[in-house]
This record gives structure tokens, C-alpha cells and sequence, in this order.
């Protein structure tokens, strides 16, 4: 089984932290042997220095190498006596001399020190000693490459078994760091791993928790987002599936008990009857019409021939082919509109929105009322309302004035509702052409649509 994510996290942070520990450990190492070997090179230097000077003072008073002949333990009686004086205790290192040393008389001689033979090599590195500019000796010592005493071994192989000691120590606490904060830090990416799962299975109310407001947590709300886009669109897809369902089943249930009705002889065949039959047929292809525009505007495939054209012009040819359709039902229809306002946009498409509209509030509006469409030009675009008299609309029916299918009365009735797409087509109609739409109160009491369409610019001040 291949580690997930959460071990890869934790063996290279782990394994970063254990590099970094062992490569601090050797060189902490390297440098207390080196250092603690120069401290103590330094200190014999400092010894064969004073010894030497020592020696020139002997023999000066003496003459000769007598005195020191065969008594080594006057040597070791005039170092002890180096440790226990107090105006060299601050030059002195702490007691203990580490390497093997001579003391030499001007032929190279041995008069004094170590029994073992002298390395060549040592003769030209030694403390010359002179007294009234004559050479009378020297005084040489090895070089302190490696540790030989006893004591010194030992502390040094206690450092060393602390160093490990706390090295191990170290490597504990980092696993367990590491691993805790692997865990915290994959916590959020776990939780999207899993409401990725839920939504990839179809779960849409799926959510995740977010705990933090770094990368992780703006992704945590990019995610919820994203579920509440998808949730919401599946609502709107089964609604749309049932809308449509309920909308084509009962013109083709009319038209189905019709004709039985004819084929049983239940009732006989006449222009009424057909005329009948070809109503509930104009009602099926009005709504087949209009679910394949809405379709071909959504894709963005409904064809738009945009041209230099004038909307009040638009809109006066919309309002006089209503005007008869208004009176006859005793609605008034008025208008306040500018001069003129050019525009680049589908003239076709133009009208067909302020038809749509028009037959909108024909529709929904009581007799005896009307509507007044007013057109103001600001600044670099159009605002028209379309604003029509009682009965009016709550809030919640505005705010869903522009869904598919939504029709605000409850009976569903399509001769006085329509099929409910009219408003849907009108907002992809003005979107296109770069604008909005928005559904507000009427001054009326109805119902006022807002349209806001950008005009178009003089030729010299076009990009």
C-alpha cells in the first residue's frame, strides 16, 4: 500500500529534521575536538615557553647543565612549582602536562625529559635557549594532535555520550512534533478530500468546516461555494425537468381527451372542436418556441445581428402594435420617451424583448389600470422602465420574477400565465446587448421592470 499524504509530510519533515540534527551533532563534535586539542597545544606552548625561560635563568647562574643532569625530579618539582605561582596562574593552562617533551643541551643532547628516542623532525620546531646571545639548548615537545591522558579521553568520551543522549532525545521530540503537526496541517485537506468524495457521488449538501483563513481556508470557501452553486443547480434542473413535464402534459392530455371524445362520438367534429384542438396546439409550439430560444440563448448560439439602430424607435412600433390589445381590455398605455437613443444591438431581438414585455404586463394586469413606459437617458446609458398598475408582486415573487417557468398566479393557468419563460428570455436578450434588467414595486401598485442598456458612442470617442 502506497503512504498517503499525511506519512510523505511526515517523513520529510522528519527526515529533514534528522539531517539537520546529525550534521549539527558531527559538527558540533569536530569543533569541540579541535578546539579542546588547539586549547591544549596552546597550553603546552605556554609551558615549554616558561620552562625555557626558566632554564636560561638556571643556567646562567650555574654555568652548566649540572644541575639538571639525571634529576628529573627537579623538572617536575619547577613545573608544579609553574601551577602553584600566582603571577603566572592567569598565563597557565589547568595542570597537566599532555605530551611528551626534551630538554636538549647545544649538541642536541638529552639532558632532561622523556627516555624515548626525539623525532627527527621536532629538532628544528623546538624552543631555542640562549643566555648572553650563546646557544645553550633546547626545549622540545610534541605536538598535541590526538588526546592521551586518561582524564582527558574520559571527558571527552562524556561529551560524546551526551551529544548522543541528546541527539536521540532530539530525534524523539521531533517525530513527535512532526507528527502532530503533519496531522494539523493535512486536517483541512482531509476534509476536503472527503466533501470532494461526497460531492463527486452526488451528495450536494455537502460541506466542509473551515477553521483557518490562510490558503487552506479560502479553498475550504471556494469549496462550500462551489457545492452551494451545484446544489442550487440541481434544484433548478429537477424543477425545470418538472416544469417542463407538467407544461407539455397538460396541452397533450387536452388534446388526447378531445379527440377520444371525437372517436367515441361523444362530441362531434367542428370548427369549434378544431379550433379547439389547434389552440392547445399553438399553446405546445408557442412553448416549444420559446424552451428552444431560452436553450440557444443559455449556449450563447442565439444569433444576434447587432446594428447601428434607435430604441425609442423600437419601442414606439412595440407600443402601437399593443395599443389596440391594451384598449380592449381597458388598460391604458402612455409613454415618455427621448427623441431618440441609438444603440448597437439586434433590432430583432430588441423588439421582440419590449414585445415580451408588453404581453407580460397585458397578462397580469387588472382592467381599469395601465402601463406607462418611461425612458431616460444617464450618462453614457438608457434606463427604461416598464412600470404597470395593480395587482402587485411580494418579495419573494420579485426576487423570482426572472426564473424559468415561475408564474406568480397559483392556479398555473397558461391563458392567463404563458408559459413562464417570457421574463428568462428577456434577461439573456439584455445581457447580450451588455445591460440589466431588475424587477422593483410600481409606483402604481404593480410591478416595475428596469432595463439599463449601454448607448452608443459618437465615432470619435469609439475604442
Amino acid at each position: 500500500m502506497k503512504p498517503g499524504i499525511t506519512a510523505k509530510l511526515f517523513l520529510a519533515i522528519f527526515l529533514t529534521s534528522s539531517l539537520v540534527m546529525v550534521t549539527m551533532n558531527w559538527g558540533v563534535r569536530m569543533s569541540f575536538e579541535r578546539g579542546f586539542i588547539d586549547y591544549i597545544r596552546h597550553g603546552n606552548e605556554q609551558r615549554v615557553e616558561m620552562i625555557a625561560d626558566y632554564l636560561e635563568q638556571q643556567y646562567e647562574q650555574h654555568g652548566n647543565w649540572d644541575f639538571l643532569k639525571n634529576n628529573d625530579k627537579a623538572v617536575y618539582q619547577m613545573m608544579h612549582s609553574f601551577d602553584q605561582n600566582e603571577e603566572h596562574s592567569q598565563l597557565l593552562p589547568p595542570p597537566g602536562w599532555r605530551t611528551k617533551f626534551w630538554i636538549l643541551d647545544s649538541n642536541n643532547q638529552r639532558v632532561a625529559g622523556s627516555d624515548s628516542t626525539i623525532p627527527p623532525d621536532l629538532l628544528s620546531t623546538g624552543r631555542k635557549m640562549t643566555v648572553k646571545s650563546d646557544f645553550i639548548g633546547t626545549v622540545v615537545s610534541t605536538s598535541a594532535e590526538r588526546l592521551t591522558r586518561n582524564a582527558d579521553i574520559n571527558f571527552d568520551q562524556q561529551q560524546r555520550r551526551t551529544s548522543w543522549i541528546i541527539m536521540g532525545f532530539t530525534t524523539l521530540l521531533a517525530a513527535a512534533v512532526t507528527w502532530l503537526l503533519s496531522r494539523g496541517m493535512l486536517a483541512p485537506v482531509k476534509r476536503l478530500v472527503k466533501g470532494t468524495h461526497q460531492l463527486a457521488a452526488g451528495d450536494f449538501s455537502s460541506r466542509v468546516e473551515v477553521g483557518t483563513q490562510d490558503e487552506l481556508g479560502k479553498l475550504a470557501n471556494d469549496f462550500n461555494q462551489l457545492a452551494i452553486s451545484l446544489e442550487k443547480n440541481e434544484q433548478m434542473r429537477r424543477a425545470f425537468m418538472a416544469d417542463i413535464s407538467h407544461e407539455l402534459r397538460t396541452p397533450l392530455a387536452v388534446l388526447r381527451g378531445e379527440l377520444e371524445a371525437m372517436q367515441d362520438g361523444v362530441r362531434k367534429m367542428s370548427l369549434e372542436s378544431l379550433a379547439s384542438l389547434q389552440s392547445e396546439v399553438s399553446l405546445l409550439t408557442k412553448l416549444v418556441d420559446d424552451l428552444y430560444q431560452l436553450s440557444l440563448s443559455d449556449a450563447g448560439a442565439l444569433a444576434y445581428r447587432k446594428e447601428e439602430t434607435d430604441i425609442v424607435h423600437l419601442i414606439q412600433l412595440a407600443e402601437a402594435g399593443f395599443r389596440d390589445r391594451f384598449h380592449a381590455k381597458g388598460l391604458q398605455l402612455g409613454s415618455h420617451l427621448p427623441d431618440k437613443a441609438p444603440i448597437f444591438g439586434d433590432p430583432q431581438r430588441l423588439s421582440q424583448l419590449f414585445n415580451n414585455l408588453l404581453e407580460n404586463s397585458l397578462r397580469y394586469t387588472d382592467a381599469g389600470g395601465g402601463l406607462e413606459i418611461i425612458a431616460i437617458r444617464r450618462d453614457k446609458f438608457l434606463r427604461i422602465a416598464f412600470q404597470d398598475s395593480a395587482p402587485g408582486l411580494n418579495e419573494e415573487q420579485l426576487r423570482r420574477i426572472f426564473e424559468r417557468f415561475y408564474r406568480t398566479e397559483g392556479s398555473r393557468n397558461r391563458a392567463s400565465g404563458g408559459s413562464g419563460l417570457g421574463l428568462a428570455i428577456c434577461q439573456n436578450i439584455v445581457e447580450a446587448h451588455g445591460g440589466k434588467i431588475s424587477a422593483e414595486h410600481s409606483p402604481a401598485g404593480g410591478v416595475r421592470i428596469l432595463l439599463l442598456l449601454p448607448l452608443s458612442l459618437p465615432i470619435g470617442q469609439r475604442m
